[in-house]
């Protein structure tokens, strides 16, 4: 049996916020269809279509498109992810201009999408190749986030091993 999409934090509400049931349906029917990744992809779109401002539509994209290892969708997913994000907010949509105080960044909701998705864009990076690019995400993630509440230290952790293989 397919699981669902598990949007949810452990209190049992939405962690980047509201899912309107006929999105969610298209999300359940992804997953479902996860062995037809043209299927699965199309319904993505569709659920995106149906509520272009629902931040879980994005993560559950940019995660579609890592596991396919089209690491350049993804990226592209991420960072419209993180306008959206940023407009609902009301903080600044270019990530290297977050601060500490630019949010709340232990709520749930907008801020927990942006700190998700930034962790995601320092894994794509360093999957590109981009060493450089992720510590420099890693580094923004240290500074707004110091506790960590995504577990972007895993993703800095394997920066590291990378940088003392080569």
């Amino acid at each position: 049996m397919e699981r669902p999409i598990e949007l949810r934090i452990s209190d049992g509400r939405m962690a980047f916020g509201d899912v309107p049931e006929h999105i969610d349906e298209r999300l359940q029917a992804a997953v479902a269809a996860r062995g037809e990744p043209q299927r699965c992809e199309e319904l993505l779109w569709e659920a995106h279509r149906l509520g272009p401002r629902v931040l879980p539509v994005f993560y559950a994209l940019y995660k579609f498109y890592f596991s396919r290892l089209r690491l350049n969708d993804a990226e592209r997913v991420a960072l419209i992810g993180l306008d959206a994000a940023a407009a609902q907010g009301g903080y600044p949509s270019d990530w290297r201009a977050l601060a500490p105080g630019s949010t709340d960044w232990d709520a749930s909701g907008t801020a927990r999408f942006t700190l998700f998705t930034l962790k995601a864009l320092a894994f794509i990076s360093l999957r590109r190749g981009n060493a450089e690019q992720a510590a420099t995400i890693l580094a923004k993630l240290a500074e707004i986030n110091p506790a960590d509440h995504v577990g972007w230290r895993v993703v800095e952790a394997l920066a590291r091993d990378d940088g003392e293989e080569e």
